[in-house]
């Protein structure tokens, strides 16, 4: 199954998107077709054996039954740069408009909408309009309210006429040409004028909203690097970031983007990191830490090794994460584009009842019943559901990712605002992840260090490290599976190692108590004391958890493959529901399935490690830490926190019920205007000037309320 790119610049009508999903996922050819309006891009999942470059036609021609205007542009392959306000690809090469290759003109900004076209046009409009309106008693009223009506409607009318050609009748042009020109024939022709003038002024706010919500999402995505500095064979020079290997060495001068992932080989400096996990405060890093791309050097130049190629690179990640959430929605975004397939032709089907049903009846006349079932043909166009839903959605998502939270779609959104329980791996997640000495009984410290020098284990190295002084060559160093290491040490046997070992060659020992793992030392036959190694909890980790139950987490369990003493511990420490230990990766698997239970709560399983992959896939939504975690578990998850702060899952669940608040606002308030002016203009009550207000009117504030921060 091959994927395919299309592109559609100008496409700001979420009805005739809908329509145009419709047609082309009914296509045998097809396997899945979804457009995602805000970045004017639909994405087409082809069967097997069906050729991109024969579908182009077929393409074409149904975007342009349902949007004449609409410029299609191809591109088959995943862009390597970033998107521009348009929705297409752009290109970073300096003054050429084209050089991506959709064919988009890349012009940018409030001009596209607010220009010294619409200004000139509506001008001439207005001064006509009153001209009109002084003058409607004397001959050259009506000419003059007519030709204020098209240089109001021109565009429309045009519109309505290339889609009848078409085929396609019912549609928002065909509509309100009709409710217009109806209007016109029984003499009221300043409302026509009125209706077809705020309608174009509220098209015009609906794409300038449209546009600022683009605009503010291509922003947050602008972190992909122009260039990487290769250092090679004593000189530098910037080359593509795609063309960096693993392994070479990369130059970061101070305030220059980080390209690659990598380790710092040399320097230091202060890293702004506000992109990726929405951290105010700056970083320190030095030679020997992991760097990810997209962070700013803000001081000091660095030399970074590369460890992982650019398509597989933090920035790459998060670019492609964030552009694909919008294409993946919600029930509810689902449910509005059913609704408003039926919608339209319903109240369309009114509209026609309204005009013929009560005069044929004998409750008055035609001409009365025909105005008001122009009122109907106004409201009929659903865009202030379709547009703003998703754009609330897309809107969330957006608010989450500059606060490091990357969440993957509009139903994972909905998942978070319903989470009831969670579930945590402990290391990694609730703990640092790295080992230290946290007790040291007797004098015992040195000769640990010197016996697990020659190993690689993490909890040596945390022994090693804790020891300052110079560590001597032992003899004779033997590791004993199972129970720990002996050596030679001035003509004495050196045992370091647990209980076991100390039972196993008959030394007493006093057992040490707490939390982490124990090596017990012992020296010519005699125990000399412990050194306790743990991996510690991570700062503020209680008040993270207690930022979770504020948000309406009832239940907080633990599932690890460590020891049941210390995991109890921990548990008992952070005051968590629950504990299961000693795990192995298909018993978590196991106990989440136990968890999850079949109530209306939702379960999250937050981890971080490649084995914890098979749960988060597993779990109602899976929370992978993307700051330290594997790229296995941050594929399988449903959100990524950047900066492995357990506590941005309540910032994420916040801006998920702000989501779903302003998402049911919207639809309440667009569908309650609607129904309440359709029901007004039975008994005439309600006039065209407030059905033209209840279509383009809501939605324009619909979708400003989309836009409004959620966090």
């Amino acid at each position: 199954m091959s994927e395919m790119k299309v592109y559609l610049k100008g496409l700001t009508c979420a009805n005739c998107a809908g329509k145009i999903e419709d047609v082309l996922s009914k296509l045998a050819e097809t396997e899945e077709v979804s457009i995602n309006l805000m970045r004017q891009e639909m994405t087409l999942k082809l069967k097997n054996g069906v050729s991109p470059e024969k579908m182009q036609e077929t393409i074409k021609k149904t975007v342009h039954t349902f949007e004449p205007d609409v410029e299609v542009a191809f591109r088959q392959e995943k862009p390597l740069a970033a998107t521009c306000g348009d929705g297409c690809c752009c290109c970073h090469a300096q003054g050429d408009n084209d050089a991506c290759g959709c064919g988009h003109d890349h012009e940018h900004g409030d001009e596209a909408v607010f220009g010294r076209k619409f200004f000139l046009r509506f001008g001439l409009g207005l001064v006509l309009f009153f001209s009109a309106v002084f003058l409607r008693e004397g001959v050259a009223g009506a000419p003059l309210f007519l030709a204020a009506y098209l240089v109001f409607g021109y565009d429309v009318l045009l519109r309505a006429v290339k889609n009848i050609v078409r085929g396609q009748v019912f549609d928002e042009n065909f509509l309100m040409s009709l409710s217009t020109i109806g209007a016109l024939a029984i003499g009221e022709m300043a409302e026509a004028v009125f209706v077809m003038l705020f309608y174009q002024v509220g098209e015009a706010f609906q794409d300038y909203a449209v546009a600022r919500s683009r605009k503010s999402i291509t922003a947050l995505l602008d972190i992909r690097p122009d260039f990487a500095r290769l250092a090679a064979e004593g000189e530098t020079k910037e080359v593509p970031p795609e063309t960096v290997q693993i392994g070479d060495c990369i130059l970061v001068k101070a305030g220059e983007r980080i390209p690659l992932d990598g380790i710092i080989e040399e320097g230091h400096a202060m890293l702004d990191t506000a992109a990726l996990t929405g951290e105010s405060l700056p970083r320190n890093a030095e030679a020997g830490d992991r760097v990810l791309s997209g962070c700013i050097n803000m001081d000091g130049t660095l030399r970074i090794r590369v460890e992982k190629p650019f398509g597989e690179s933090t920035v790459m990640k998060i670019l492609e994460m964030v552009e694909n959430a919008a294409g993946k929605k919600s029930k509810t975004e689902r449910f509005i584009t059913r609704f408003a397939r039926i919608y339209t032709p319903v109240v369309v089907l009114l509209a026609v009842l309204v005009a013929i049903l009560p005069p044929a009846l004998g409750f008055g006349m035609f001409s009365l019943w025909f105005g008001r079932a122009l009122v109907f043909l106004v409201v009929s166009c659903p865009c202030a559901l379709v547009l703003s839903v998703p754009l609330s959605y897309f809107a969330g998502i957006g608010a989450a990712s500059k606060q490091g939270i990357l969440i993957k779609g509009g139903g994972d959104m909905d998942t978070l605002c319903h989470l009831e329980k969670v579930v945590f791996d402990k290391t990694g997640t609730l703990t640092k992840g790295k080992f230290s000495v946290t007790e040291v009984e007797g004098d015992v410290l040195r000769l640990a260090a010197i016996g697990e020098a020659m190993s690689n284990h993490p909890i040596a190295k945390a022994i090693v490290e804790s020891y300052e002084g110079e560590l001597p060559a032992v003899e004779q160093y033997q590791e004993l599976g199972g129970y720990g290491i002996c050596y030679e040490l001035e003509e004495e046997t050196v045992l370091l190692g647990n209980s076991r070992l100390m039972e196993r060659e008959n030394i007493p020992y006093a057992k040490a108590e707490g939390i982490g793992t124990v090596i017990y030392v012992a020296k010519g036959g005699r125990f000399l004391g412990h050194i306790l190694v743990a991996d510690t909890l991570k700062e503020n980790i209680a008040e993270s958890l207690g930022a979770l139950r504020q948000q309406g987490v009832k239940e907080m369990v633990m599932l690890t493959g460590d020891r049941k003493e210390t995991a109890e511990a921990v548990a008992k420490e952070l005051k968590l529901d629950g504990v299961y230990s000693e795990l192995l990766p298909e018993n978590k698997v196991e106990w989440m399935e136990k968890l999850k239970g079949n109530g209306e709560g939702k379960t999250a399983f937050v981890g971080d490690g490649i084995n914890d992959a098979p749960v988060l896939a597993g779990a109602d939504l899976g929370v992978a830490m993307g700051g330290i975690g594997s790229d296995a578990a941050i594929e399988a998850a449903d959100v990524v926190l950047m900066d492995d702060d357990i506590g941005k899952l309540a910032v994420g669940i916040k801006i998920a019920k702000n989501t779903r608040k302003i998402v049911n606002q919207n639809i309440a308030f667009a569908l309650g205007f609607k129904i309440l002016v359709l029901i007004l203009s039975v008994p005439g009550i309600a006039t065209m000037w407030m059905a033209v207000f209840a279509d383009v009117g809501v939605c324009v504030l619909a979708i400003l309320n989309a836009m409004r921060k959620k966090d």
